[in-house]
């Protein structure tokens, strides 16, 4: 499994990253990492072409369960994913902003 931690999807964030949040719409809506898209664990297979292939993709969910199936998913449909440690609980922990 790829991870990363928060400070380093902060740096990663400068660049051409995306970010690909997989909690639900409510929990999305409620705070998320500022530039996330929003494709629910359950949805992310049909919506997979939405995703640029071109740039690391970092997942994120709550605490970092469903992001790392869903990173493991986007893996072996070549992408190169990252999921991200703690998820955007373990991002707010670490003073990073939120987005609502």
């Amino acid at each position: 499994m790829r991870e990363i931690d928060p400070d380093r999807l902060a740096t990663a964030l400068r660049s051409t990253a995306t970010v690909v949040d997989v909690r639900e719409p409510r929990e999305y809506a409620d705070g998320h990492v500022p530039g996330a898209v929003n494709i629910p664990m359950g949805r992310l297979p049909g919506r997979i072409d939405e995703i640029d292939r071109s740039a690391p993709v970092y997942v994120v969910c709550a605490t970092g369960n469903r992001s790392s199936a869903m990173t493991q998913l986007l893996i072996g449909a070549g992408f190169d994913a990252y999921n991200v440690a703690g998820g955007t609980s373990a991002w707010i922990r670490s003073g990073h902003p939120i987005h609502k």
